[in-house]
Formats: structure tokens, C-alpha cells, sequence
């Protein structure tokens, strides 16, 4: 599963105490929740949305625990391919783990907050965030390197002056 972070300058939200009015716009800035000037995010408010209801009721309440997909799904009250989406964009952040779920007898993937602490899986995040930056600044360097190579060949040619050329028929 490729990595995805959204990127975006901001404040910190460390003067804001209302837990819900952070997470939703942490979960903004990072590209889980769909940017919203209404506070809305699809259908409804932001905080009836599946995915917010998914992170906030499910795995930032008993982090160290492992939800099944079933589990998540009949509790959100939603089908396992709503819940599945969103699994697989916390994923994407790296913000998730999957756990064997052997203790069923089912073998069946249990997810929950990396570490059981979101803390602690942010800076796994951070990490991967590190990397991807690292190589974009090596394409960067690349591109430079080539740009000056192209631009220093295009000087080195020979300007041939063009003339205009005459239409038929001579001037008009």
C-alpha cells in the first residue's frame, strides 16, 4: 500500500481544547477528512461520517485493541466496504497496524492505532514523510543537474539567423 500524507502549512491546534474541533481538523490537514468550510464532510456533519466515527469512537477510544472489519461495521452501523475504505486510508498513513486474530480460531485481520498510541504512530509517519521528502529533494537535484546540462548545450548551438520567408506572388 503506497504512502500517502497531504502536506500543509499550518498553527499548531495546541491553544484549542475542544477534542473534537483538533482531531476533525487534524484529520483534515493530513487528507483523511475531505477539506469542508461547513464543517460538513459529505452527507452530514463531519462527526456523523463514518470515517470520523471510525477513528474517534473506535480506535482512538481503546487504542491497543483490535477491531475486525465485521466488528467496525456493525457498530458504525455501515457496510464492510465503507469500512474497509477507511481502514485503508489510515493505512496509507501508516497510522494503522493489522494484528492476527488467531485468538478467534478464525485467523481473521484485526486493526488498530499503530502502538496503541497515536503518538507513537505519528512518528512513523513522520518518518516515512522524512523519506519521501528525501527523495523528492534527490529528483530535485536531478532535474537541476539536467536543466543545466540541456540549457548549457542550447547555448552552445549555433544561431542561424532565419529570414522571412516570401509569400507567392511577390508583395501584395
Amino acid at each position: 500500500m503506497p504512502f500517502e500524507l497531504l502536506l500543509r502549512y499550518s498553527t499548531p491546534l495546541t491553544p484549542v481544547a475542544d477534542f473534537d474541533e483538533v482531531l476533525v481538523e487534524f484529520l483534515r490537514l493530513v487528507g483523511y477528512l475531505p477539506p469542508s468550510d461547513d464543517g460538513r464532510g459529505g452527507d452530514g456533519p463531519v462527526g456523523e461520517s463514518i470515517a470520523y466515527r471510525l477513528l474517534k469512537d473506535c480506535l482512538l477510544k481503546d487504542p491497543a485493541r483490535a477491531w475486525y472489519a465485521e466488528e467496525l461495521a456493525t457498530v458504525l452501523k455501515t457496510p464492510k466496504s465503507s469500512v474497509y475504505r477507511h481502514i485503508n486510508k489510515l493505512k496509507s498513513l501508516d497510522l494503522l497496524e493489522e494484528v492476527g486474530g488467531a485468538q478467534d480460531g478464525k485467523g481473521r485481520k484485526g486493526y488498530r492505532v499503530r502502538y496503541g498510541n497515536l503518538a507513537r504512530a505519528w512518528d512513523f509517519t513522520e518518518a516515512n514523510a522524512q523519506n519521501a521528502l528525501k527523495r523528492y529533494r534527490e529528483t530535485v537535484n536531478h532535474v537541476q543537474a539536467l536543466a543545466e546540462k540541456w540549457s548549457a548545450e542550447q547555448l552552445q548551438k549555433p544561431t542561424t539567423p532565419t529570414r522571412p520567408s516570401k509569400t507567392k506572388g511577390g508583395d501584395r
